[in-house]
């Protein structure tokens, strides 16, 4: 555990990606075998389950510390993490012992059905055992709450160097969920291929944002060019006669959506289809708040089948007759994707279409209007172009329309976690409701650290009350606030929820009574279902 402790501090401590990735490669070099493959567990994100609630932890913690309740709240709120502020209290360690990494989080696998007595005494006991950065590892992991400051491509390529792979064969054996305590380094990293494990999809390739003129990328017969759809990326898998679907987010969704469980047998073994899971019905579309109806359902009703019914919008192929098709360019995969497709005769699967312009022009034109046709923007693929792995730069871009926007005031504020637990970050805002300000959206970024910092100061010496953590301010602020998409929400005052909502910018040029009103968003609503 000291060595996995050692490993999240040397990450934490910099922003340097070669820093971090030979952090990784040093920790698997000198690391215990059997606590390796925990480490790339927790690497790429998995958590152990929480065992205990953190309302507990905090109640123990205080105790031991001899701390009243108000006084721990407050200096919680001051350091701005439940986990950094737990071992910062406690008292300093009266023993000394060495666990690892394994022990460590099979001793939080243990206390999930122990008595809430015998958690306490274990918990403490650990704490009393441990010192302060340990401690802290130990109470992200117990919480829940536990973030390494690595992306999954940075896990990767530190992995790669260690063993001396190709990162797009760690990349693919790292796929799915996978559990630690049935794996060896070995067993995940020792050659074997999609084959041997027959339920993985491979690596997603990401398209990366266009961030200039599409002039610039040359002649616009090189490239395929497609709607961007609103919907689940997934890949759907028929190997070894079995189906799996899987999402971008690595979550095997197979049960999830039935109507794809015909693809078994229709479709050849060794296929590997990539695309877009949305709604879809009667030839267009359905907006994406019909398909969420059905996420989070453990049983799918006939209901659901039938108000959500969902094709695969397929754009490329990946695999097909248990030939991996990822290094060849991108115009023969669609050659046969298009054969694959033309002899399924469901309507699962549904091409995705190569749109047809004649100049960039035509294109930013379309994108301008993309909404009216029912799609978030427009997809560039360069039609050379291999199958790449995670987001790259340079064949495959996504441009998509401008954003919906609209100008709120700031009502509430919060302070945000980790280096940003001194500073308001996290705001509230509200349109006009009449005479009233009704909260309409939470945000926390597209301000600039400098403006952070203007914002932060004013929100301390205009605050109007308190509640915990959160403060309500004088309503004398007015953002701008772009989103991707709304939908009807009665959990709301506003009635609406919106989409990936951020910051724009700080409109200083518009007085509160110039910003927007609950009838703006019900009628932007409306008009966006139309």
């Amino acid at each position: 555990m000291k060595a996995f402790t050692a490993l999240f501090t040397a990450i934490d401590q910099t922003t340097k990606t070669n820093q971090k990735v030979q952090a990784m490669v040093d920790y698997f070099t000198h690391a215990e075998e059997e606590d390796k493959i925990f480490a790339v567990s927790i690497l790429i994100g998995n958590k152990p389950k929480r065992p205990v609630k953190t309302s507990e932890l905090k109640e123990w913690a205080a105790e031991l510390a001899e701390l009243p309740m108000w006084l721990y709240e407050e200096s919680y709120h001051i350091v701005g993490d439940l986990a950094e502020a737990i071992a910062l209290m406690l008292p300093d360690p009266d023993k000394e012992q060495h666990v690892s990494l394994r022990e460590n989080l099979e001793f939080l696998s243990e206390l999930t059905d122990l008595p809430l007595e015998v958690k306490k005494a274990r918990i403490i006991e650990y704490w009393m055992s441990a010192e302060v950065q340990e401690r802290f590892v130990f109470n992200k992991l117990i919480t829940g709450n536990f973030r390494m400051g690595v992306s999954k491509q940075l896990v990767i390529k530190a992995l790669a160097k260690y063993l001396e792979q190709e990162q797009t064969s760690i990349a693919h054996q790292l796929m799915g969920k996978w559990d630690p305590y049935a794996e060896t380094m070995d067993s995940m990293f020792a050659g074997e291929t999609h084959l041997d494990k027959n339920y993985l999809p491979y690596p997603f390739f990401l398209a990366y944002p266009l961030d200039t003129d599409p002039a610039t990328l040359g002649d616009i017969d090189n490239w395929y060019i497609e709607r961007k759809l609103d919907g689940i990326r997934g890949q759907i898998i028929v190997r070894n006669e079995e189906l799996f679907v899987w999402s971008r987010g690595e979550e095997l969704l197979t049960d999830k959506f039935p109507e794809f469980n015909s693809l078994q047998t229709s479709l050849p073994n060794g296929t590997v289809l990539d695309g877009e899971i949305i709604p879809w019905r009667d030839g267009s579309p359905l907006p994406f708040q019909i398909m969420q109806t059905r996420i989070g359902r453990k049983n799918i009703s006939p209901k659901y089948l039938k108000e959500a019914p969902l094709v695969m919008v397929c754009f490329d192929i990946l695999e097909y007759n248990g030939v991996d098709l990822r290094a060849r360019p991108l115009s023969e995969r669609r050659e046969i994707l298009n054969e694959v497709i033309a002899k399924h005769t469901e309507n699962k699967l549904l091409l995705s279409e190569a749109m047809d312009f004649k100049a960039w022009e035509e294109v930013g034109k379309f994108r301008r209007n993309a909404r009216d046709f029912n799609c978030e923007g427009l997809m560039l693929k360069r039609k050379t172009s291999e199958y790449e792995t995670g987001r790259r730069r340079g064949n495959w871009w996504k441009w998509k329309t401008e954003p919906m926007t609209v100008d709120g005031v700031l009502l509430y504020a919060q302070s945000g976690h980790g280096r940003r637990a001194n500073l308001f970050t996290d705001y509230t805002f509200a349109v006009w409701d009449g005479d009233v300000l009704v909260p309409f959206a939470k945000a926390y970024s597209g301000l600039t650290d400098k403006e952070i910092n203007v914002l932060d100061n004013w929100i301390k010496r205009n605050t109007i009350d308190k509640f915990g953590p959160v403060r309500s301010v004088k309503p004398e602020y007015v953002f701008e606030i772009a989103f991707e998409g709304i939908n009807s929400s009665p959990r709301h005052k506003s009635g609406v929820a919106l989409r990936f909502p951020r910051i724009l910018r700080w409109r200083k040029d518009k007085s509160v009574k110039d910003a927007n009103t609950k009838n703006d968003l019900l009628q932007l609503l409306e008009a966006v279902n139309s």
